[in-house]
């Protein structure tokens, strides 16, 4: 299991300078943003030269580059919008090709119109899971034609809440290039840490087979989000469950200043 970090924990928009912390911080892989190459996290294109620059940086760090972003809200109960975050996820996929990044992390959506990470009662209507499956569909042929997996995640606040609903939409979808991304503070709200244990175990049998990528967010018992390790997420018991599962990727932390980042590296790679 190698130890990482979401790469926009640290400041700047050149991917040397990014990179260069990553690896000064104790992280061997990275999650990521081309907002750390001074583009949108989605954008319309991708300069030639802004390849050249992130693949020179990854080699010049050492840092491996095991995913890249790609979310945008694919339940926006606008279709427009919804068409212009699928044109946005083709340059996406088609720049993680290029730089030989496996993986491309997606949000399932919400029908909240103003974020993509906010709850809505009408996620539960089977027409928000419909539109959802309907994107997802034309991302993963997408994702067939450039040879990339793409990387859902249990989210509260999304159409896929749970282990199990990722699972359920893999079966739909029929394709071996969806794969699920497992952060155990997305798995629940508020929790006792014996409550938050047993849903994080849960969900790790139920996705076994079917994990690409693990992170590393921590909460606390009233629901906030907390730096891995300060909250009440099990982290020995959720890694050592990976392994059981025969998970051996990467565990990318987030959610965490770039202040504590070489902490949490020490932190994670002792669990590991």
């Amino acid at each position: 299991m190698q130890v990482g970090v979401f790469a926009k924990t640290f400041p700047g928009n050149e991917p040397a300078g990014v990179l260069a912390a990553v690896r000064d911080a104790g992280f061997a892989v990275t999650q990521f943003n081309l907002a750390c190459a001074g583009l949108p996290s989605m954008p319309d294109s991708v300069p030639d030269e802004a390849i050249r620059s992130i693949d020179a940086a990854a080699k010049a760090s050492g840092v491996r580059l095991v995913a890249l972003s790609g979310t945008y809200n694919m339940a926006h109960p606008d279709r427009r919008v919804r068409d212009e975050g699928l044109c946005q996820l083709a340059v996406v996929i088609e720049t993680a090709a290029k730089l030989s990044i496996p993986l491309v992390t997606l949000c399932t959506g919400t029908r909240n119109a103003e974020d993509q990470w906010a709850h809505h009662p009408d996620n539960a209507d089977p027409s928000a899971w419909a539109d959802m499956a309907s994107e997802m569909e034309k991302a993963l042929r997408l994702a067939e034609r450039h040879g990339v997996d793409l990387g859902i995640e249990p989210e509260q606040a999304n159409i896929v809440t749970s282990a199990g609903d990722a699972v359920r939409l893999i079966g739909e979808m029929g394709s071996t290039r969806l794969r699920i991304v497992l952060d155990p503070a997305n798995l629940f709200e508020r929790a006792s840490a014996g409550e938050a244990r047993a849903i994080v175990a849960e969900a790790v049998e139920r996705a076994a087979g079917h994990i690409a990528l693990a992170h590393a967010k921590d909460r606390f018992a009233d629901g906030r989000f907390a730096t891995a390790g300060q909250g009440i997420v099990d982290f020995a018991d959720f890694i050592a469950r990976l392994k059981a599962a025969g998970f051996d990727g990467p565990l990318v932390t987030h959610g965490l200043s770039a202040g504590d980042a070489p902490g949490v590296a020490r932190f994670l790679k002792e669990l590991v």
